[in-house]
Parts: C-alpha cells; structure tokens; sequence
C-alpha cells in the first residue's frame, strides 16, 4: 500500500474518496489484478462481484445503505472514516499472499 499510494493515509483517503463515489449501492474494493501484478482499487456497482473486474478481491467496502444507515443514517464519508477501525489488515494480507 505505501509502495503504491506513498502512505497509508494516502491510500485510505483515495479508498474512502473512490468508494463514496459509487452512485446508488456497491462496494469498493481493494484488489490484486493478476495481469497487471499490483495492487489497485475498483469499484463495482449494485451486487456485482469483484471478479468481474477481473481481479482477486482483498478488500471490500459494503456501501448499500444496510451497511451503514442505522449509525450513520445517509453520511456515506462518516461511515468510510470509521470503517478503518474494523478492518482485519492480516486477513486482508493472507488473501493478498494467496493471490500473487
């Protein structure tokens, strides 16, 4: 991720910024393309897998409002700056070791 974004404030930033932007329900994610060998963020519409991108899944972001409207009501960027302090970053490492 530092490799990639400079640091990981960076990268949370650019995370949270891209996944806000998924209009209506979707997820954003953080995901290994296996073409291109690195890391990258995408983003996916509705119910739509990461997969179809064409990329291994490490990281996802629920933004359907389920995900977040009982504490954050329709405040997408709350609910992505707090989301930070669930993430289990060595399952989030392990998947990325069994994708390259």
């Amino acid at each position: 991720i530092t490799k990639k974004w400079g640091s990981f404030d960076a990268f949370k930033k650019d995370m949270s910024a891209t996944t806000a932007a998924v209009q209506g329900s979707g997820w954003g994610w953080l995901a290994f393309d296996p073409k291109a060998k690195d890391i990258k963020i995408v983003t996916c519409a509705n119910q739509d897998p990461c997969s179809t991108t064409g990329c291994v899944p490490l990281l996802g972001i629920d933004v359907w409002e389920h995900a977040y409207y009982l504490d954050y009501k329709n405040v997408r960027p709350d609910y992505l700056n707090a989301i930070w302090s669930v993430v289990n970053w060595e399952t989030v490492g392990a998947r990325f070791d069994a994708a390259k």
